[in-house]
């Protein structure tokens, strides 16, 4: 007597076969019903939007800025926002001073200035 092997049969698991019977995706729209509201919630007209000064450091809250310190802060985010950067390097913080029409002044120039105080 002999017992011959017989190869077992492939079994396929489908995992999504009950899954998709139930999908709700395929069910028709349940918005389609043009039931009533008891409250109407959207609002017609947009609100503006407000400028907000999210450059300011939170630490530093209740302090008044100079205007020069506003206008320095105002090119800054502009800048930040211009290319994309959230952390500018130095030479771009340079580049903005100078974008905003700042010079080194020389030597010179402060002695006199120091020498007429």
């Amino acid at each position: 007597m002999t017992k011959t092997k017989q190869a077992p049969e492939a079994v396929t698991v489908d995992r999504r076969g009950a899954a998709a019977r139930n999908d709700r995706r395929q069910s028709g729209d349940r918005r389609q019903a043009a039931a009533p509201v008891a409250v109407e919630r959207r609002q017609i007209a947009r609100r503006e939007k407000v400028n907000r000064r999210r450059q300011i450091d939170p630490t530093t809250c209740e302090r008044e800025y100079t205007d020069l310190e506003i206008e320095f802060m105002q090119a800054m985010d502009n800048y930040k926002r211009k290319n994309g950067r959230m952390f500018p390097t130095c030479s771009e913080i340079l580049e903005v001073i100078r974008d905003l029409g700042y010079v080194k002044a020389q030597v010179v120039e402060l002695e006199t200035v120091a020498a007429a105080e």
